[in-house]
């Protein structure tokens, strides 16, 4: 028996990474989705994982043995179980990648999961585990119906000319072209635009970090390409890369495919330049005493900040920015840094904002109106069952005033 057997629907929204497991629980009620609690279990298959489950203000951490994303599941519906929360009606699964045969967000039938299967090549540190966490909810579930919710969906409209990489036809009919990652986080932030400008660039900006122009709600390029390591160069993943670098390493004794996506994806990025850590407030921490954890701030905002400008041009200008992540949303002097190389643009200032919230930096250009906003990631709750969540703030004075439930206003200094 599952969920309640009125207008009210319980829905699990399911995030796997390469070893994690994220889960929410979202209450439907017919015509809105209200947020329940949520969970992650952490450093999924070593001996001492960690496992942590909140509602409302209660948070509960444990330690134990995890051994699979199935296991992480088993543990998470125990402990939901537990709370007196009645088995789901449908589950939303995240998928890094669908492939070239699954472009939009789908309902999971035995021919989808097969499709999704053959994605895999394009993501196997991913899809996978996704796709075992997919089987584990079938055997025990299957009655439930579960969608699969793409972070490729949102850029299945770009234009030929973003889309299609410089490659022979037969190399392209392989599914070989840009698809583009973090749909699920810029879907979620347009969501919640009202009303969504004409020109907008979202600088996804965490451990993966990716830059997309978006003109009318629709994506028409983004920075990363066939897999989430192109890009600007990230927490442990190099960007864009000259191709030349790949085949000089392959004659150079780097033959092992498995070596050089170590390389490209663990040992590059602000962890290969710095010689140490991926972590931008250790870097921060560091910039003064370690000229090769400056060099690698200064190269992020460089490329981050070349990066939106580029993609302004594609746009025919930009109208608003809005940062998210975990940099993007908490790094201020970052995102100061950033805008400070788009004063071609129109001059931006920016303000600290309340993390959690869609609030505005600054609105104060010089020529091309140009708003930049701090945006909460909300992957899980743009699985298909978006929960919109608060939105408001507006600009005094140059300050910025939140406007929640209080009475009072909330003022939140400069940076």
């Amino acid at each position: 028996m599952t969920g309640q057997q009125n207008s009210t629907r319980h829905i699990l929204a399911l995030n796997c990474g390469s070893s994690s497991l994220k889960f929410s629980v979202y209450v439907w009620n017919g015509s809105d989705a209200e947020f329940c609690c949520s969970g992650e279990a952490e450093e999924v298959g070593h001996d001492s994982s960690s496992f942590w489950f909140k509602r409302g203000d209660r948070k509960k951490e444990e330690k134990l043995a995890i051994p699979d994303h199935r296991a992480a599941l088993r543990h998470a519906r125990e402990v939901l179980q537990k709370q007196g929360l009645p088995l789901p009606d449908a589950v939303g699964h995240r998928f890094v990648h669908g492939g070239p045969k699954v472009r939009e967000h789908c309902r999971i039938t035995p021919e989808v999961r097969e499709l999704l299967r053959g994605a895999a090549l394009f993501a196997p540190l991913h899809v996978p585990i996704a796709l075992s966490v997919l089987d584990e909810v079938e055997a025990r579930l299957p009655q439930v119906p579960q969608v699969a919710c793409l972070d490729t969906a949102f850029h299945r409209n770009m234009p030929d000319v973003a889309q299609t990489l410089a490659l022979p036809a037969d190399v392209r009919a392989l599914g070989v072209e840009r698809y583009g990652f973090h749909g699920l986080s810029i879907e979620s932030i347009v969501a919640r635009l009202n009303p969504v400008p004409e020109r907008l660039v979202v600088a996804h900006l965490g451990n993966g970090c990716s830059i997309t122009a978006i003109r009318n709600g629709v994506s028409v390029d983004t920075s990363m390409g066939l897999t989430p390591t192109g890009g600007i160069l990230m927490g442990t993943r190099c960007g864009d890369l000259d191709p030349g670098v790949m085949l000089f390493l392959l004659r150079s004794g780097y033959s092992d495919g498995g070596k050089l996506e170590r390389i490209v994806d663990h040992e590059s990025g602000l962890k290969g330049i710095s010689g140490g850590t991926s972590d931008m407030r250790d870097l921060m921490g560091l910039r003064a005493q370690q000229p090769n954890a400056d060099l690698a701030i200064r190269m992020f905002c460089y490329q981050a900040s070349k990066t939106i400008g580029a993609m302004a041009a594609a746009l025919g200008g930009l109208d608003m920015l809005v940062f998210t992540g975990g940099i993007g949303e908490h790094a201020a002097e970052i995102r100061d840094a950033i805008c400070s190389g788009l004063g071609f643009l129109g001059k931006c200032r920016m303000e600290v904002v309340p993390p959690g919230k869609i609030c505005r930096l600054r609105a104060q250009p010089a020529g091309l109106p140009l708003d930049a906003y701090a945006a909460e990631n909300g992957r899980e709750s743009c699985l298909r069952f978006r929960h919109a969540g608060q939105r408001g703030s507006s600009e005094i004075d140059g300050t910025i005033e939140r406007q929640d439930d209080h009475p009072e206003r909330q003022r939140v200094s400069r940076s």
